[in-house]
């Protein structure tokens, strides 16, 4: 029999299939790996199909630590190149070509270059992945609903929620001293963007069930179907009917803003808030619309689902971090709680005026941006070629870029003693002394953040009334280093953030 199967195997035809397959699949796996050797760009060797990027794609390491390695072998270099997988990416380090390609020649690079079908993932067509003309109309009809006169609309609702998270947290103490902050922090971000977003009362600080809050998770979470979409391709995808998030996370939000909209509508109720703004899209957009490219219902609840989603993650997450930090550093507490004290005394409430005050506050959150920004890079597509000022270096149309602002953020040419947490970095003598084109985390150009002001406004009220009512202490299950989750693009705690909270009075 293991003869026969020998011989069948060293049988001619045989050996030249396998010969065949094998330089097809190698071919395959390798034919993108010469761009940056062809136009001269500092780059590691890649490995067949898995290119630079393999200890990130099997979990070894985080993808901060994967992206840094390689910002950090090009110290000296303005740009290099590396592969994910088999696609070439030029990781951009220098701030001032940064600058170019995010503002000064934006109109070359205005896409994300994420391709994402609508049919795998629902919020492909959400703001953050639209491109061209579609995500400039769409920014447009959502930036109502971020002005300043319409944020000062959302005290009063923030305070009731803020003012439900302290009920919260007073209940847990009793229960027991240590509380994974994270969670919390998502409870509260997600109440907040409910209501103040979408008019709608989660109550998700009490309801441990809430529907929004269990589906949000199932989205959030790493788990076989995060790993699939980040390393197989989407046709395959596609064909195998697999989806890149929850089908029944989908279905939920879909069902759920699809009847905001509807109920809106029937009962004439008009909220100046970012379901508005998206009400007013559908109409002018989807339904009035003789644009053969027009906009379609599906596009609106993307987007809703998308603010939904981008409201309530980074808020928890820089607050949870800064929470952190602020127990392991007591004097930057303490330094936060007297200016909070102070203003409130001079202010009398919590009011746009007492906010606008926080400056020293303004910084702590600033340094917290830093450290701990909720993704690690920001991602562009070439739309036309473009010459490099001052270089030989031609970016190709379809050229696919990354600026890797954890690793600038962290590095000391910019930040002296990077690991320290310290928010004098951003008082306005130091940051007078850094280059533009050194700190993102709310992106820049003219895709930055459309709600950077109204998290900002959020993460000051909840914190000044925490640190007006509470000490916040390490606990026995405070990780000192946090050890961060592998497998996500976002700086997740693997074993949460633990701390304790002390009652003032």
């Amino acid at each position: 029999m293991i003869s026969c199967l020998i011989g069948f195997l060293f049988h001619t035809p045989v050996i030249s299939a396998i010969v065949a397959i094998a330089a097809f699949l190698y071919y395959y796996s390798t034919n993108t790996h010469d761009k940056w050797q062809k136009l001269n760009v500092p780059h590691d060797r890649p490995w067949p199909l898995v290119g630079n990027t393999v200890k990130m794609l099997t979990l070894i390491e985080h993808q901060l630590a994967t992206i840094d390695g390689i910002y950090k072998r090009f110290a000296d270099k303005k740009y290099c190149g590396f592969y994910h997988m088999k696609t070439p990416f030029l990781m951009i380090r220098d701030p001032e070509l940064i600058n170019n390609i995010l503002i000064k020649d934006f109109s070359y690079f205005p896409d994300r270059g994420f391709h994402k079908d609508p049919a795998l993932n629902i919020i492909a067509n959400g703001l953050f992945f639209l491109e061209g003309s579609k995500w400039k109309t769409m920014r447009q009809k959502l930036s109502p609903g971020f002005t300043s006169g319409k944020l000062k609309l959302t005290h009063d609702q923030i305070v009731a929620c803020s003012d439900e998270l302290m009920r919260f947290i007073k209940d847990k103490m009793i229960e027991n001293n240590q509380i994974e902050v994270k969670e919390t922090m998502g409870k509260y971000s997600t109440d907040v963007i409910g209501t103040c977003a979408f008019g709608l009362k989660l109550d998700t600080v009490k309801n441990e069930d809430s529907d929004f809050r269990s589906n949000a998770r199932k989205i959030m979470k790493m788990n076989f179907r995060f790993l699939l979409t980040e390393t197989v391709s989407p046709k395959i995808l596609k064909f195998l009917g697999i989806s890149e998030i929850s089908p029944e996370a989908t279905s939920f939000y879909t069902s759920a803003f699809r009847e905001v909209i509807k109920y809106r509508e029937e009962n004439g109720i008009i909220r100046h808030d970012v379901a508005q703004s998206l009400i007013e899209a559908r109409k002018e957009l989807v339904l009035n619309s003789t644009d053969e490219n027009k906009f379609k219902e599906e596009d609106i609840i993307a987007n809703a689902i998308m603010m939904f989603l981008a409201g309530f993650e980074p808020v928890s997450s820089t607050l949870s971090f800064c929470l952190y930090q602020l127990a392991l550093n007591q004097h930057v507490q303490n330094k936060m709680r007297d200016e909070m004290n102070s203003k409130l005394e001079q202010h009398g409430k919590l009011n746009n005026e007492f906010l606008v005050d926080l400056h020293y506050t303004d910084m702590v959150l600033a340094e917290t941006g830093r450290m701990y920004a909720v993704t690690n890079a920001l991602f562009r597509e070439a739309v036309n070629t473009y010459h490099v000022p001052g270089g030989k270096l031609v970016i190709e149309k379809g050229t696919k870029i990354m600026i890797p602002f954890h690793s600038i953020h962290h590095d000391p040419k910019y930040y002296p003693d990077p690991y320290t947490f310290d928010p004098q970095r951003f008082s306005p003598e130091e940051k007078a002394k850094r280059p533009s084109g050194t700190y993102f985390p709310f992106g820049d150009g003219p895709r930055f953040c459309i709600g950077k002001r109204f998290a900002e406004l959020e993460m000051k009220m909840v914190l000044s009334q925490i640190l007006t009512t509470f000490y916040v202490l390490p606990c026995e299950k405070t990780e000192v280093p946090l050890k961060l989750q592998n497998g996500l693009p976002m700086m997740v705690a693997k074993n949460g953030i633990w701390l304790r909270f002390q009652s003032i009075s």
